[in-house]
Formats: structure tokens, C-alpha cells, sequence
């Protein structure tokens, strides 16, 4: 995967105008609420066109033996309705990473039922569209908000909810049609 992403920014530095080109550096506040630290950067492509690549993680285990541990890359095609960077645009994603969840009595969006006294541990696959829109709070600064729905597929096995516990099943899949994207960001652009 990393070796996809080196490929794809290193394709975008010759898409677009030199002169004009922008980078946008961000993080999602709602993905960070989460203990999950992330960061994306945005590239100017054209005068109303750009990509957006996102990446976060959490590596933690929290109290009680809960764990939320996952990574998650999330490359974006934006069109701005006006000019790149400010105002309305409508996205196109893809969705991609791997996890190890347990004994959570939650999941957003009731994906999942047996997670309060089991671990799932496996990887997810999937696209959508979105909607977004950025303010532009200084004169390098932006506040961002967007929400996306689509796909995903889920591939994974499922375990008793300790570190190093039974495997109970294995080769299970999920498929999930909603929300995939949802995000509340501080963009700093240079």
C-alpha cells in the first residue's frame, strides 16, 4: 500500500500547471476525537480540480482490554464548483485499511453486532461520493467540512476479544452501504 502511494503522489507532481500548483496540509478533528491521528495533503491539480490524499491510524489499546486499532488511507478526487480550495465541491473516494477491533460496546453505524465480546481482524476495501465545503479563515488557513456516502467490503476473522485469543471463524466478509466519509478539517495551505 505504501508503495501505491509514493506511486500516485509522485504521478500528481506532473498533472496541473507548476506555477499554479497549491498543497494543502489537513487534519480531520472528528477522526482525531477518536484517538486516531491522521493527516492528508491536498495537491492542486488544476484551476478547479484536486486530489486529496488522507491517511490515519490508531495504534492504541485503551482500559479494560478495548482495542480500536486500525489504519486507513483515503485518496480523493475533488471538482471545486469556483476555484480550488474555497466554496462547494463534489469528491469522488476510495477507502482502504486494515483492522483489529474488540470488545467495543459501540461501532458508528451498527456495522458490526459481535464486537462487545469478540475481535474482528481484517482488512477493508471500498469507494464513494461526497459532498464538501471549505471557508477560508485566513489568508493561509481554511476550515473544511464534508460528508460522504458509498461502499465497503470487508474482509476478516473473527476471535475471542483477548490478545492471542481462540480464532472462533475465519474468511468472513461484510458488505456496508452508508456513510464512508465524514470529516471536519483545519487545512494549511502553502
Amino acid at each position: 500500500m505504501r508503495k501505491f502511494l509514493l506511486l500516485l503522489l509522485s504521478l500528481t507532481a506532473f498533472i496541473g500547471q507548476s506555477d499554479a500548483q497549491v498543497v494543502g496540509l489537513k487534519s480531520n478533528l472528528l477522526y482525531s476525537a477518536t484517538a486516531s491521528p491522521n493527516l492528508g495533503v491536498e495537491i492542486g491539480m488544476g484551476p478547479q480540480t484536486t486530489l486529496d490524499i488522507s491517511a490515519g491510524f490508531n495504534p492504541f489499546k485503551f482500559s479494560h482490554n478495548r482495542q480500536w486499532r486500525h489504519w486507513l488511507v483515503q485518496p480523493e478526487f475533488r471538482w471545486w464548483t469556483c476555484e480550488r480550495f474555497g466554496g462547494h465541491f463534489l469528491a469522488g473516494h476510495l477507502i482502504g485499511g486494515g483492522f483489529n477491533v474488540g470488545n467495543v460496546s459501540f461501532f458508528p453505524f451498527s456495522m458490526w453486532d459481535a464486537l462487545e465480546n469478540n475481535r474482528l481482524k481484517g482488512h477493508a476495501f471500498g469507494g464513494g461520493i461526497g459532498y464538501g465545503y471549505a471557508w477560508m479563515i485566513g489568508k493561509r488557513w481554511n476550515l473544511e467540512a464534508e460528508i460522504g456516502v458509498g461502499y465497503v467490503h470487508a474482509w476478516y476473522d473473527q476471535y475471542e476479544y483477548q490478545d492471542g485469543g481462540a480464532k472462533i471463524a475465519s474468511d468472513l466478509n461484510k458488505n456496508y452501504w452508508g456513510i464512508t466519509k465524514l470529516s471536519i478539517s483545519f487545512v494549511y495551505l502553502f
